[in-house]
């Protein structure tokens, strides 16, 4: 097997040999003005005619083509009938950390033991992989490189996708501990039959969490220690309220636990996953609590649901006031995070509530809205144009992207290899 794997990685390592590295961006040289198209603010405003100017990697103006500043040295790019969009932002990947998945050398996304909250995720992303332009041409320009593995995977960051190395890629570091909550239900197959019942760990598990944070508080409250323990004072943040607490769970009966967990040590949870946190909008409201919302193209969680609830539940949470945004579990397949919008969209959410839940309401919940998530003077030039609707996957094709007021290359591997076989077979 181990050979298999690296035959495997030594195959893709030859493939993509071909491919170039996109070499990243220089800072920002003169004022921007993106100018004619159609600009989608993020908060829900839209403005048709309308331009965004920016400089020094900084937003200007955005608003109506009438009303522009004119700046010395100013660079104009007309995209008449185009859209103009935030940079989306995606939550909860492992882009970055992980490459190939069947080659282990290539994955390094967990760490082995149970409560690892001194792990940190940014110092392993990889600004070389080959996924990164992939995603990058579909408009996401940001991703919160989150690990895994064990009941406290570690701490997570928020990485800009055009950089040389990790140091460059940090747009926050250490933003939260990503703790996964431990499953109510049991799930068995034997004999052909499938089972689910009531875990019979399942308090002991939450009991040993419990423990562990009574331990990690009483640690950051003292002044003296017998000796260092790195993994309790990588969660010093979370009782002071600087770094969020990410709950990674689905049922309901785990979503109210978790609530009333953090409750009790007085953190900031968020739930990610929230397959069921439709059933406990009260409390999520009431609590302030919003929702990492996970995978909307799924099955229903149990045999009695309807099958397009994946789909509407991003609409009851969005009718009943609760803080959410859109997820796609993984690393490659968050290419497909603007369709997820669109498709909860086609399921009751308005058009720019749903662009709401990958850019301005992502920012929100990532504590990193005051500079990015919209159009909005003061914020960084993090920004999409579309020739057409960035949620629709027919129409959508990114034809400008800037991240810090820097024009990002949009071209990929794929991109490329479609190019030498269309020269090869002269269809080109």
């Amino acid at each position: 097997m181990k050979k298999f794997s690296l035959l495997l990685f030594s195959f893709f390592l030859f493939a993509s040999g071909r491919a170039q590295r996109m070499v990243p961006a220089g800072p920002q040289q003169n004022p921007v003005a993106i100018t004619g198209g159609t600009v989608h603010i993020g908060n829900g405003q839209v403005i048709e005619n309308g331009t965004v100017v920016f400089n020094n990697g900084k937003i200007v103006y955005a608003g109506a083509s009438a009303n522009a500043p004119s700046l010395p040295n100013i660079q104009t790019i007309r995209v008449d009938g185009r859209q103009v969009y935030p940079g989306l932002i995606a939550p909860n990947s492992q882009l970055g950390l992980n490459e190939i998945e069947a080659a282990r050398a290539t994955n390094d996304y967990a760490e082995v033991g149970t409560f690892n909250p001194g792990v940190r995720s940014v110092i392993a992303y990889n600004t070389d992989s080959k996924i990164i332009p992939t995603v990058r041409s579909n408009g996401i320009l940001l991703a919160q490189s989150t690990p895994l593995g064990g009941t406290i995977s570690g701490t997570s960051s928020i990485m800009q996708l055009d950089a040389w190395n990790w140091e460059d890629a940090a747009y926050k570091t250490d933003d939260g501990i990503h703790l996964y909550w431990p499953g109510y239900f049991t799930f068995q197959f034997k004999d052909n039959v499938a089972s689910v019942t009531p875990g019979d760990q399942y308090e002991k598990q939450v009991n040993d969490i419990r423990q562990y944070f009574t331990q990690a508080k009483a640690y950051n409250e003292s002044t003296t220690h017998a000796e260092r323990n790195i993994n309790f004072e990588a969660m010093k943040g979370l009782f002071d309220g600087t770094k969020r607490l990410y709950v990674h769970c689905d049922y309901v009966r785990e979503i109210i636990n978790a609530v009333q967990f953090a409750g009790d040590f007085n953190l900031h949870p968020v739930i990610v996953g929230g397959t069921e946190s439709h059933k406990c909008t009260e409390l999520l409201k009431e609590k302030n609590v919003p929702v990492i919302l996970g995978n909307l193209h799924a099955l229903p969680g149990n045999d009695d649901d309807e099958v397009e609830l994946p789909y509407e539940t991003a609409n009851l949470l969005n009718k009943a006031g609760v803080k959410y945004c859109l997820s796609v579990y993984g690393y490659w397949q968050i290419r497909n995070l603007p369709f997820m919008a669109g498709t909860s969209a086609a399921f009751g959410v308005s058009k720019e509530d749903a662009l709401k839940s990958i850019t301005s309401s992502t920012a929100e919940i990532l504590g990193i809205s005051d500079r990015t998530g919209t159009l909005e003077a003061g914020k960084d030039a993090n920004l999409i144009v579309s020739t057409g609707d960035v949620m629709d996957m027919k129409t959508s094709n990114i034809e400008f992207a800037f991240i810090q007021g820097r024009q990002i290359n949009l071209d990929n591997s794929q991109k490329q290899l479609n190019e030498i076989y269309l020269k090869k077979y002269g269809l080109k």
